[in-house]
Order: structure tokens, then C-alpha cells, then sequence
């Protein structure tokens, strides 16, 4: 591990990238401690330690660093963006022109990520609206509608459009920061940023399960995340490897092809993304509820969607994130331009015709193994919910999701490093 890292500081471009990475991270965290103007701090800071990161504001707090519960200008963290890019990228499978620009290479990129820009900032002002209004009522941070608890005192029309602009544009800054981390940093953005945001929370757990359990039971969750940790790691890492043979060919005076080579599908071929859907959507009713007069939809959320620990979230939760696996996974991995693609190359796999026999096997292996991945996904981001709600610890409702996370984007920026030190013949952290 250190003669890893000694490697990973020799190469002056590597280095530079996680030094302007850090110094990203650094910036967001400084905006993330920087309250909006027009708001109670002091009594958002005495609601904040009192709710200990429950109902709403602990999901949102998951993604933002804590920055919501201090209603600091980067409240609403990565969220948006991170909706819009899943969004658009599934109207590529239902809208032809976003499939005809996701075709045609960086030209069709740069305008997929504008149509993401614009559409993130639509969601933001959507989202911000919420908040206000969660801010107003007390509903944000206590989870019950109180006057006592508004946060917001001078609620008026030009102070409500200026605290909603406000956090609009510390989305828009966030985007810009997770951009500069893809653009020049190491790792893809959005995904370091909302790494750093949970890692983050991490210490915070630890106290509330040392405050409530004392050391033993801070020594029996330790062992319970190694275990969830290793088997994170194993499901990360495995791999369905598909066989693919090229047939040789005759160009000129020089003979192609002939290789032998594979397809790697992962177990768990949608990483976090079905994790972080599944979360988004189901918070989406309690921002929609603050601003419907419809009584009866506003208490059925209440007393349903609000809290995380509750039967009808963790079943919705879990639902979600199965169908969302199953979804990204096809969205991401197209069988039938991978076959295509394989049948213009020349390539084939033994034993299967090419075209639509190698569609159809492609298709049918992708769905036996993205069961078992998209059952686990739900696994790991529920019982240990279901764990320490049963002990009576509902303080950090996201354990789960929180070691999903930070060991999935963990990994990934790890063999990014790798990748890196293996063009340069230095031995990475992967062995």
C-alpha cells in the first residue's frame, strides 16, 4: 500500500489531478458552512442537533454533507444534478433524438450534457421551492408542521424568490465543481462529490452509536460493516465473462484479427446509480406535499414517505432499487448494439451466430445475473436499516446506503489510479 502510494505521488500529472480534486472538495465544503442570508441559524442549529439527521433532512444530509441541515448555499448538494443525469439518460431509450445524439459521438455528448444543465436547474428551483416551504412550516429538520418552528421569520415573496435563487445557484456551482473534477481531477465528478458527502457523515455515525450503545456496541456494528464491507467488495468485483473470437482477415499484404477476448459483465453492472434513484424519487412526494393544499395527500405522506424507517418507505425503497437495476442495466448495456457492434468488427462468440442469436444470448445472461445483483443492492441498503432501527437506533437511517456508496465509487476511482500507474509500469493498488 505505501510503495502505492510513493507511485502514485511520482507521477507529476497524477499528482496534480488528486491535489485539484482535494482542492475541489475543499471549496465545496467551504460553501456547504456558508448559511443562506434571510434564515434562523441559530435556532436551525438547535432544530438540527435535536431531529439527529432523521425524516428528510438525514437523506438529504446523506448527499449534501450536512449542508442542508445548516442551510448553507449548496444545500441541495449534487441531488439535482444527479436526478437529471439519470433522467436523461433513460429518455435516450424513449426519445429518438436523444438516441441520435447519444450516437453521435462527442458532438451528440456536449449536447446531452446541455440539455442535463438546463434540466438540473429546473429541478433545483423545483426542489429549493420545497425546501422554503419545509423551512417555513418546521417540517425540515422536526419532521411536524410548527409556527414555533419557522426558520424563516420574515416570510415574504421577495425573501422566499431570494433564498430559492440562492440555492439554485450553489446547485448550479456544484455542477460546475463536479465538472471541473471529471474535466482536469481523478475520478468522475458527481460521484467525488457525493463520496466525499457521505464519507463525511461517517464520524457522525460512529457518535450516535458510541452515545447510544457504548463501546460494545460500537465494537458490534464495526464487525457487521467489515462483514457487509467484504461482501460489497466481492460483488463489486465479480464477473460474467463472455468469450468473444475475432476472425482473422486479409488487408493488403497484412493478416487482422484472430484474437480471442471477453466481455466483462459485472454483477452489479449499475454500480449505485439504482441506490441513489430509488432515494430521490421516493423524497420527491414530501417536497410535492408542502406545497399542495390536498390535505389528505399531505398526512398519507406523513405518515407513509416521512420517515425512513417506516414499512411502507423500506418496501417502496426496496422495489425501486430492483427496478431501477434492471432498468439502468438495459439503458447502459444495450444487448443489441453490443451484438451489432460485435458483427461489424467481425467478432463472434463461440457456439452463437452472430446478429440476433448473439442478442438474445447477451440479453438472456445479462437478466441471470442482474437478479442476483439488484437483490443485493436492496439487501445491503436495507437491513442494516432494518438492524439498527431494531435496536433502536434511528438516528442514521442510510448506514446502508452511506458503505454502498462510498465503497462503490471507491473502487472505481481506485482503478482509475490503476489505469494510470499501469501506462506509466508502476504497480497500483489492485494487485
Amino acid at each position: 500500500m505505501l510503495s502505492s502510494l510513493k507511485n502514485m505521488l511520482k507521477v507529476a500529472d497524477l499528482r496534480n489531478k488528486i491535489l485539484f480534486t482535494l482542492f475541489i472538495i475543499a471549496v465545496y465544503q467551504l460553501g456547504a458552512n456558508i448559511p443562506v442570508p434571510g434564515v434562523d441559524y441559530a435556532r436551525i442549529a438547535l432544530i438540527s442537533k435535536q431531529a439527529s439527521g432523521t425524516g428528510l433532512a438525514g437523506f438529504l444530509d446523506l448527499f449534501s454533507g450536512g449542508a442542508l441541515a445548516r442551510a448553507a448555499i449548496l444545500g441541495l448538494g449534487i441531488m439535482p444534478y444527479i436526478t437529471s443525469s439519470i433522467i436523461i439518460q433513460l429518455l435516450q431509450t424513449v426519445i429518438p433524438k436523444f438516441a441520435e445524439w447519444r450516437d453521435q459521438g462527442a458532438v451528440g455528448q456536449r449536447k446531452l450534457t446541455q440539455a442535463t444543465r438546463y434540466l438540473t436547474i429546473a429541478l433545483a428551483l423545483m426542489q429549493s421551492s420545497g425546501i422554503v416551504f419545509l423551512l417555513h412550516s418546521g417540517q425540515l429538520l422536526s419532521g411536524t408542521a410548527n409556527s414555533s418552528s419557522d426558520l424563516i421569520p420574515d416570510f415574504t415573496a421577495p425573501r422566499i424568490l431570494f433564498i430559492i435563487l440562492v440555492f439554485t445557484a450553489g446547485t448550479a456551482f456544484v455542477m460546475w465543481l463536479g465538472e471541473l473534477i471529471t474535466q482536469r481531477g481523478i475520478g468522475q465528478g458527481m460521484s467525488i462529490i457525493i463520496f466525499a458527502n457521505v464519507v463525511a457523515t461517517i464520524p457522525y455515525d460512529i457518535s450516535v452509536i458510541k452515545d447510544q450503545k457504548g463501546y460494545s456496541g460500537l465494537v458490534i456494528i464495526g464487525v457487521v460493516c467489515v462483514l457487509i464491507l467484504v461482501a460489497i467488495v466481492f460483488v463489486e468485483l465479480g464477473q460474467r465473462r463472455i468469450p468473444v473470437t475475432f476472425a482473422k482477415r486479409v488487408q493488403g499484404r497484412r493478416m487482422y484479427g484472430g484474437q480471442n477476448t471477453y466481455i466483462p459483465l459485472k454483477v452489479n453492472q449499475a454500480g449505485v446509480i439504482p441506490v441513489i434513484f430509488a432515494s430521490s424519487l421516493l423524497y420527491i412526494p414530501v417536497l410535492v406535499s408542502t406545497v399542495l393544499p390536498w390535505e389528505g395527500f399531505r398526512n398519507w405522506v406523513q405518515a407513509n414517505l416521512y420517515t425512513p424507517t417506516s414499512a411502507m418507505y423500506l418496501a417502496l425503497y426496496g422495489l425501486f432499487i430492483v427496478i431501477f437495476t434492471f432498468f439502468y442495466v438495459q439503458v447502459s448495456f444495450d444487448p443489441f448494439q453490443q451484438a451489432d457492434t460485435l458483427r461489424k468488427q467481425g467478432g463472434y462468440i463461440p457456439g452463437i451466430r452472430p446478429g440476433p442469436p448473439t442478442e438474445s444470448y447477451l440479453s438472456h445472461i445479462l437478466n441471470r445475473i442482474t437478479l442476483p445483483g439488484a437483490v443485493f443492492l436492496a439487501a445491503v441498503a436495507l437491513i442494516p436499516s432494518l438492524f439498527l432501527a431494531a435496536w433502536s437506533i434511528s438516528a442514521i437511517p442510510f448506514f446502508g446506503t452511506t458503505l454502498l456508496i462510498a465503497v462503490g465509487v471507491g473502487l472505481e476511482t481506485i482503478k482509475q489510479v490503476d489505469s494510470q500507474l499501469t501506462m506509466r509500469n508502476y504497480e497500483g493498488f489492485l494487485r
